[in-house]
């Protein structure tokens, strides 16, 4: 039977941090990976580049029943402190949108510069491990493994959610947290595009792969981003980023000339475009295939010294209210995080150690934390696998 000072489940972000972390301090490492190889999650992110934190980082940006759970992790591992790792390593980056950082080249760059620092500190990690049980000792904890059995004195569940199955997420840290009486928040699919009614469906299929920045807004949150319009439904990141507040049933509201109010336009086109077309003047604000599809031929098609201030400014403002009820999301198939997971208030927000099980952790997605998109639940993983490394 082997012996280790730490088993940590999952060789993803949070689990591949913590085990540096860990080994650094002398500990012996081992890290269990259920799928065929390390960092899948982290290889296919950010388009192959991996969008591996931001700069805005800020626990506002994370949602959980216990939004104080964050901070410490958040302020004691930054993001520039993983810039600075990223940067020791040598490995190239820039900014995109809203402080998203993204690798200049690959992913597998995050993902080598993780492995290459599990083998500078003697980590052991092992591929297609199957876990079938679980149980505390009177020291420790005792697994069986692939039929073998393994001892460790530190457990840490760093198995992440349900999203995209097909990387080899599975269920195995919220059973293990029911397994030693935790309580876990219902789980759904988070930073998810929306599919529609089928009426909205037939109506909107016109505007497949249009992109529009809009304002959407849905239960007091709100984000300004790009909406993209699929043969499904509704994604880009402004849909993916109000997916994770909303509801079956709940209402989107969006505005789709976010930057711009009724009384400027009119006081424009009724100066410098009199003599067009309303649809020659929305058109330079909302693409034209969205603009026939949204306004009615006998307004769009009248010039606009021909309109008045009243029906002018009406249709403005029903493209700043347009409200639309999606059917459902598309699920975890292409969900960026699952969104509940382990209670936090079962959990030391230092040490990420569960309160009533000594030796037994929780990091990273499995927990009840989730980010905005753009590198947030990275960085969540990055803080709280480097805070858990430093006491396992």
């Amino acid at each position: 039977m082997q012996h280790l000072d730490v088993i940590i489940v999952g060789a993803g972000a949070a689990g591949l941090m913590c085990a540096i972390e860990a080994a650094k301090r002398g500990r012996r490492v081992l890290v269990l990976e259920r799928s065929n190889k390390p960092g899948k999650k982290i290889l296919m992110s950010g388009g192959g580049r991996c969008n591996f934190t931001n700069v805005h980082i800020e626990p506002s940006c994370y949602q959980s029943h216990n939004p104080h759970f964050c901070k410490s992790a958040l302020s004691r591992y930054t993001q520039w402190d993983f810039i600075a790792k990223v940067e020791a390593h040598g490995i190239a980056y820039h900014e995109k949108t809203l402080g998203q950082l993204f690798c200049d080249n690959s992913s597998k760059e995050i993902v080598q510069m993780l492995l290459s620092e599990c083998e500078q500190y003697q980590v052991r990690l092992l591929v297609k491990q199957e876990i079938s049980c679980v149980e505390k000792m009177e020291q420790g904890y005792r697994l069986q493994v692939n039929g073998g059995e393994m001892q460790c004195h530190s457990l840490v569940i760093a198995s992440g959610g349900l999203s995209i199955p097909t990387l080899g997420s599975s269920p195995f840290g919220f059973k293990i947290a029911e397994q030693f009486g935790m309580d876990v928040y219902p789980l759904r699919a988070g930073l998810v595009p929306f599919t529609l009614h089928a009426e909205d469906k037939e109506r909107l299929s016109a505007l497949s792969g249009i992109s529009i920045d809009c304002e959407v807004t849905c239960n007091g949150q709100s984000f300004q981003e790009a909406l993209l319009f699929t043969h499904r439904g509704l994604s880009g990141p402004a849909m993916l980023q109000i997916s994770s507040y909303w509801s079956p049933g709940d209402v989107l509201q969006i505005d789709l000339l976010p930057t711009r109010d009724a009384e400027m336009l009119w006081a424009k086109a009724r100066t410098t475009y009199a003599d067009n077309q309303l649809q020659t003047f929305l058109n330079q604000y909302l693409p034209k295939r969205f603009v026939q599809l949204f306004v009615p031929a006998s307004l769009r098609n009248t010039a606009i010294r021909s309109l008045s201030e009243s029906a002018f400014k009406t249709t403005i403002e029903r493209l700043k209210q347009w409200e639309l009820r999606p059917n459902q999301t598309e699920g975890y198939r292409t969900a960026e995080v699952t969104l509940g997971g382990v209670d936090c208030d079962a959990i030391s927000s230092k040490t990420f150690a569960s309160h009533a099980h000594e030796g037994l952790y929780f990091i990273g997605e499995v927990l009840d934390v989730t980010g905005w998109l753009g590198g947030y639940n990275f960085q969540w993983a990055w803080s709280s696998g480097w805070a858990a490394g430093q006491v396992v």
